[in-house]
């Protein structure tokens, strides 16, 4: 395998052994439960090329990924998480490379994916902007960024408990979750091109919890102007 950009983690790599251990038990249960699974697969269809994956936690896309996907290089900075990734990622059907890095400093070279994917993610990143920029930068122009997050809820009495929920108890019991945020506005942000997105409630239950809400859809890096000329970066590593 090609050396990476860089082979160590970042001093403030994500470290929540006591939640990613409870994660690593209760997910697989809600994605059959709460239909999680289904919107996996949904999230993956059609998929070509190489892919790459941010906090791919435990692994629990790497069954969904199409035949027609021809690598997944998968970004987990958990180190529990990640170690369950790995032995996921062997009972995989395509081809897939377990990473240690964090979302805002990708250890792989500028555009070099055909698309990218985020799965209930930007919730707990500590720097969305960054990180979206990052996904901007490793992905070719033209690529797809599939995703998948929470979102602000559209009524306000919900958002308002997601606000109070976020300055206080939630990412500490939740791994640095934030269910307030809006991955929407932040994707526009980064200069991707928004395409077709659904709202959901996830699960679909009659009392929402303040993590119901979410949005799973697509957006597009813009395609680079025909005059415009790709510059190699010599400091990036991960072919």
């Amino acid at each position: 395998m090609p050396p990476l950009r860089s082979t160590r983690l970042p001093h403030d790599a994500v470290h929540h052994p006591v939640f990613a251990r409870f994660y690593a038990k209760v997910s697989p249960i809600m994605d059959e439960r709460a239909g999680i699974g289904e919107r996996r697969r949904e999230l993956l269809a059609g998929l070509s090329g190489r892919v790459i994956e941010i906090g791919a936690g435990n692994g629990l896309n790497f069954p969904y990924y199409p035949p027609t996907v021809s690598e997944v290089v998968a970004i987990e900075p958990e180190r529990g998480l990640r170690r369950i990734a790995v032995e996921a990622a062997v009972r995989a059907g395509v081809p897939v490379d377990v990473v240690p890095g964090a979302a805002e400093a990708l250890p792989v070279k500028s555009e070099a994916f055909d698309a990218a994917v985020t799965s209930l993610v930007l919730c707990s990143v500590r720097d969305v902007r960054r990180a979206l920029a990052e996904l901007r930068r490793v992905l070719r122009p033209g690529g797809e960024l599939r995703f998948f997050e929470h979102g602000r809820a559209e009524g306000r009495a919900l958002a308002v408990t997601q606000q109070a929920l976020d300055r206080t108890i939630w990412p500490v019991l939740f791994g640095g979750c934030h269910t307030a945020r809006d991955p929407l506005a932040a994707i526009e942000a980064a200069g991707f091109e928004l395409g077709t997105v659904s709202r959901l409630r996830v699960p679909q239950s009659r009392v929402p919890t303040p993590a119901s809400p979410c949005v799973l859809g697509v957006a597009r890096r813009p395609a680079a102007p025909p005059e415009a000329s790709a510059v190699p970066d010599a400091a990036d590593g991960h072919a």
